[in-house]
């Protein structure tokens, strides 16, 4: 019998559901807050400040640091507030908020925040990090913001003793991805000491530094200052093939495309592409797994882009013109040539042999293959070398994924704990 009552659909109240404000939550304009939570404007909680010109305040002896929208300008003799502040730029970079705790001046393109005492200043910091800034931006051509659109904008604030909970677990996320990074820059300032001591023979590995007497070797002179006795100075292309075979790929065969945007400037392979051979234009530079791979154009050569192919995902891959291919010879050791390929020295001075009109400059085959270096005779004892740098790598990389990791979590945290999704205080303990 039809009672005349429609029957819900299971997916109509599995849709309500989703849609339902959850328990001891309020639906507001910024979207669902806890209930003991307020939608204020920033003008409640804070009142933002014009920089001023810093000409007569400037001093190479000032104790207070004077900030621009880009980052310290320089040093003055007096501050223009002494409080936590959040920093935001006026006109230029105006998506990237600071704080600061400590006396500063800025400059006129740098607005500063006077934060009322009802409002905790980190907290305050952490929520303008979460506003796309761009979206309120108020000129056609530099990005521009304006002090009462920034007052005027609307945010969901607890309480203060909140405000500060939140505030303190951030900071100390922020605190450990301070640390890291320092822990990162301390390893790589090590590794390129490492390297210029191990690559030009300055230190040798303990079991390369003895003679067959047991005496320890020394050194001799050569066109490049003193090399270990038993090293010669070499064209750098004494160590790599002049010419590149390539070997039969059937159509259907699957190859790794590598473009100059899937390299870093720090040397390496940060992205591939598997895609078949029968997809490769022609004229594409062809590469095996182990090969290193050198930008030969302005500015990527300059900046240092390249990589080891070892990670390779195929056998064989195809890659950017504007790539130079070492391959080792039987003689040398694939590694020991790609970290001589990133060392800064090599670079600038190849820098000068670089030919072609302003902005397609290139470095020829013929200048990498003629530099001149330093070089074990012995690829064994090339590959002891190349083995240390390598594993101090590896231990760099581990931190930077270490630190990457860090950088998300502290992004879902940050998301979580400023809209109230996760809270760290009981509501009766506020």
């Amino acid at each position: 019998m039809n009672s005349g009552v429609a029957e819900v659909s299971p997916k109509y109240l599995a849709e309500a559901a989703s849609n339902a404000v959850p328990v001891g939550y309020k639906q507001t304009e910024v979207g669902v807050i806890p209930e003991d939570w307020q939608v204020i404007v920033f003008g409640e909680v804070l009142s933002i400040r014009h920089g001023k010109s810093q000409k007569q305040i400037e001093s190479e002896s000032g104790l207070y640091p004077i900030l621009a929208t880009g980052g310290q300008i320089g040093w003055g003799n007096s501050y223009l507030w002494d409080k936590p502040s959040v920093l935001i730029g006026r006109k230029g970079t105006i998506n990237k908020p600071r704080y600061c705790d400590e006396p500063f001046w800025t400059v006129d393109t740098l607005f500063y925040s006077e934060i009322y005492n009802q409002a905790d200043a980190k907290f305050t910091y952490y929520k303008f990090c979460m506003i796309d800034w761009m979206q309120y931006n108020e000129a056609s051509g530099v990005p521009s913001l304006n002090a009462n659109t920034i007052e005027n904008v609307a945010v969901a604030y607890p309480q203060k003793k909140e405000q500060t909970a939140i505030a303190n677990a951030l900071s100390d996320v922020d605190a450990l991805i301070s640390e890291l990074k320092k822990l990162i820059a301390k390893k790589q300032a090590i590794k390129t000491a490492t390297m210029q001591q191990l690559l030009t023979g300055r230190t040798r590995l303990p079991d390369f530094s003895l003679r067959e007497d047991s005496s320890k070797k020394g050194y001799k002179q050569s066109e490049l200052g003193e090399i270990p006795e038993d090293w010669e100075v070499v064209s750098f292309g004494n160590l790599f093939e002049s010419n590149i075979l390539r070997k039969p790929i059937k159509p259907s065969t699957l190859v790794t495309f590598v473009g100059m945007q899937d390299v870093t400037e720090n040397a390496h392979l940060s992205n591939q592409s598997v895609i078949s051979y029968e997809k490769v234009r022609s004229g594409f530079t062809y590469f095996e797994r182990g090969d290193v791979l050198v930008a030969k154009i302005t500015p990527c050569f300059e900046n240092g882009k390249g990589c080891l192919t070892q990670l390779l995902k195929t056998e064989c891959g195809f890659g950017s013109t504007e790539f130079h291919v070492l391959r080792a010879n039987e003689s040398s050791d694939s590694k020991l040539i790609f970290y001589w390929s990133t060392r800064n020295v090599f670079r600038l001075d190849l820098e000068s042999e670089m030919v072609g009109s302003a902005g397609h400059r290139r470095v020829p085959f013929s200048a990498v293959s003629d530099y001149r270096i330093p070089c074990a005779t012995s690829k064994t004892e090339q590959t002891a070398i190349a083995t240390i740098l390598s594993d101090m790598d590896e231990n760099i990389q581990a931190l930077e994924q270490r630190l990457s990791k860090t950088l998300q979590i502290k992004q879902g945290m940050m998301q979580e704990l400023l809209t109230g999704k996760t809270r760290l205080i009981a509501r009766n303990l506020i």
